[in-house]
């Protein structure tokens, strides 16, 4: 079923309009019930997320929350970085590539759908298992105020902190960030807060 919201926002949309309104037709081919959500259109059952149409500069795709699960038969589903767990994207930089695979598009909505009917979920990997950078360690094992606010933090904002931490190849910089972000973990805040 169309949502009134999701109309406007395809005809606000300047780029990827077609594709987007491509990808709707062949996603609404079910049981989904369109939503909006993080300001793009989202595709849903019984409140579960299913799919998310989304844009970016080079190309335009259909994010599958629990993508990891999916068979991916033909092997077009995209990890979006190393730390992405569940969500797998399939990517278009064409309409012609949506028309192509329009028969994968929706096998592969109607296997998601599938999986969540199921009640399959995925396994997360647990906070404990990222592996922290040694600078990080350093710094708990040197500072026991550090070490109980970083603790506190929930297992979430722990793992933004590792993997924002984790990220940068200099260790100077890596330093550098877990100096900048001490009085947020010492004040309990998140990466982003």
């Amino acid at each position: 079923m169309k949502n009134d919201k999701i109309d406007k926002w395809l005809n606000d949309t300047k780029h990827w309009k077609k594709e987007f309104e491509l990808l709707r037709e062949y996603i609404l081919e079910n049981e989904l019930t369109e939503v909006m959500k993080w300001g793009q259109a989202c595709y849903t059952i019984n409140n579960k997320n299913i799919v998310l149409i989304h844009g970016f500069k080079e190309y335009c795709a259909i994010l599958f929350f629990k993508g990891v699960l999916l068979k991916d038969e033909s092997r077009i589903l995209i990890r979006q970085s190393e730390n992405v767990q569940a969500s797998r994207q399939l990517r278009f930089k064409h309409i012609d590539d949506i028309l192509r695979n329009k028969d994968i598009i929706i096998a592969y909505v109607n296997e998601a759908i599938d999986i969540e009917k199921s009640g399959i979920e995925v396994e997360f990997k647990e906070t404990e298992e990222f592996k922290k950078p040694d600078e990080l360690v350093s710094k708990l094992e040197r500072d026991a105020n550090f070490k109980s606010a970083f603790e506190t933090l929930t297992p979430g904002r722990q793992r933004a902190y590792i993997l924002y931490f984790s990220k940068p190849k200099y260790q100077k910089t890596r330093v550098a960030r877990i100096d900048k972000m001490t009085q947020s973990i010492l004040d309990g805040k998140g990466l982003n807060d």
